[in-house]
């Protein structure tokens, strides 16, 4: 099973994608886990991404579909993938399509994961961080005990700064922009599903599971 899994920020989609790759035994590829990764081990790609990373630039499209092209050739993509937030744009697509071509692989399903604006905005919103531990909570779905300290080491908790109402809709805007061509492209391919990430994890992750069981027996 070979899918890719799209939606803006906060939409839920990193949340199925792990509970997808488990319930299939498939590889969950995401870009962000991929860069840290070839950081750490300093590989050949992991140093360049480095030095856009340390100007604070953002890491070239050649560096990125380079690290996901070494990754679909590991052994655990053997039974398959799921691409959580990537390709992000259509000219990433049709590179990613290239590498599967090149491989002799396809994809099976692109999910489009919708949740209205103002659910992703208090989502986001909502998240609270503990600057010491990384423990995440959320005011209304996942408090704290305490309501302002971390449940597990005690450190105040933060909103970091990119979930800010402001931060947040300059996001959004900038997802929606890059990504109407994409979801154009998969549509016309005959690849896209449209998906409501709305409502409880567990009934999305129902609803995910029966539109992508066809692919687990193919």
């Amino acid at each position: 099973m070979r899918v890719v899994f799209l939606g803006a920020p906060g939409v839920g989609k990193g949340t199925q994608a792990d509970r997808i790759a488990a319930q299939f035994k498939v590889a969950k590829i995401s870009t962000g886990d991929l860069l840290r990764e070839a950081v750490r081990n300093q590989t050949p790609l992991g140093l360049e991404a480095k030095s856009f990373m340390d100007q604070g630039k953002l890491v070239p499209d050649s560096v990125v579909i380079g690290l996901v092209r070494d990754k679909l050739g590991d052994a655990a993509c053997a039974n398959g993938f799921v691409l959580d937030g990537f390709p992000r744009t259509a000219p990433q697509a049709e590179e990613l399509g290239n590498v599967l071509r090149s491989k002799q692989l396809r994809l099976d399903r692109v999910v489009n994961f919708q949740v209205s604006r103002d659910d992703v905005i208090k989502r986001l919103s909502g998240r609270r961080s503990c600057p010491k531990c990384q423990a995440t909570f959320h005011v209304d779905f996942a408090p704290s005990k305490t309501g302002d300290t971390c449940d597990r080491c005690g450190e105040a908790l933060i909103q970091r700064s990119d979930d800010r109402r402001e931060a947040i809709e300059t996001r959004l805007r900038v997802y929606e922009e890059q990504t109407a061509p994409l979801i154009r492209y998969y549509a016309d391919r005959q690849l896209l599903s449209e998906l409501d990430g709305s409502g409880a994890v567990d009934a999305v992750f129902l609803k995910l599971s029966q539109l992508l069981a066809p692919y687990r027996a193919a």
